[in-house]
């Protein structure tokens, strides 16, 4: 039995956003969607004597959340099967919680009660920094996350920071899903200690640095593509910093994959500089895929 999309909902316009496409992406996948709403009422509600027959504002307020984002989603795609629930935790407990009983976790970008002006919500970025299983923010244009592009990207880092594996699976999963192309993208650089005036070590560095980008982005996708035969895969080797090319690729791309190594006994955020600048940043939503260390 496939295990679900799970979607932390809060009721904020962001969470909302993140439960369409969810419902989507649970049609795509075949797969059951179930909807988390974390309220900690109960925590001290249990540790007061009630002598009135009224419910407290905050349980009717988490109840009305996770019905009316479960009525959205039903409404959406009325083929999808949508199971609800109030968890008595924070939402990140609660999202790390069941992450090891989810396909993904699905977050919006920003939650209620934020700055209007973060990039991103304290919850999308911890949960994706920590989370076992994979975690897409969603974010960026509305083209984007409706799938108006027919294209989805993956970042290929170091095979050897044990970054890209699981990353490239999830891809083509998605790609094939989707029925669209999947973007290798492997970036490179020029280092910037060579002499202007030695042109001649300067091409031929370069050309040796994008050799050994090109032959490291086939290392990656070889074993994985021959798992989906059917997915159409195009690779873009480029010349500049990583977080920099993705973000131009993620512009033109309905979704975008990262890898992010995980590193056993250690329980700080887990995301290096390119996952980090496109949770952020990118104009697409961002999957980022946990990878043992």
């Amino acid at each position: 039995m496939e295990l679900p999309l799970v979607v932390g909902v809060d009721g904020s316009d962001s969470s909302l956003m993140a439960v369409d496409w969810a419902v989507d992406e649970a049609a795509r996948q075949g797969l059951p969607l179930h909807l988390v709403h974390a309220s900690l009422w109960e925590r001290y509600e249990r540790a007061r004597p009630s002598f009135g027959t009224d419910r407290p504002a905050e349980e009717v307020t988490a109840e009305h959340i996770i019905a009316s984002c479960a009525e959205r989603a039903r409404l959406r795609n009325a083929d999808v099967k949508v199971s609800a629930e109030v968890l008595a935790e924070d939402a990140v407990s609660a999202l790390l919680r069941t992450g090891p009983e989810a396909f993904a976790l699905v977050t919006g970008c920003r939650g209620r009660g934020e700055v209007a002006g973060m990039l991103l919500g304290s919850v999308g970025l911890t949960v994706a920094a920590r989370a076992v299983c994979p975690v897409v923010v969603v974010r960026g244009a509305e083209n984007n996350r409706e799938g108006a592009f027919g294209s989805v990207v993956v970042a290929v880092g170091d095979t050897a920071d044990g970054t890209g594996a699981e990353a490239v699976r999830f891809a083509l999963r998605e790609a094939q899903a989707r029925g669209c192309a999947l973007t290798a993208v492997r970036a490179w650089r020029i280092p910037s200690q060579l002499p202007v005036d030695h042109m001649l070590i300067a091409d031929d560095t370069a050309r040796l640095r994008e050799e050994r980008a090109s032959a490291a982005l086939g290392d990656a996708l070889r074993e994985a593509v021959q798992d989906r035969p059917g997915v159409d895969v195009r690779r873009h080797v480029v010349e500049g910093p990583a977080h920099r090319v993705l973000l131009e690729a993620a512009a033109r791309a309905d979704l975008i994959v990262v890898g992010a190594r995980r590193r056993q006994g250690h329980f700080g955020l887990q995301l290096g500089r390119v996952a980090h600048t496109l949770l952020h940043h990118a104009q697409c939503p961002v999957a980022v895929v946990p990878q043992p260390g």
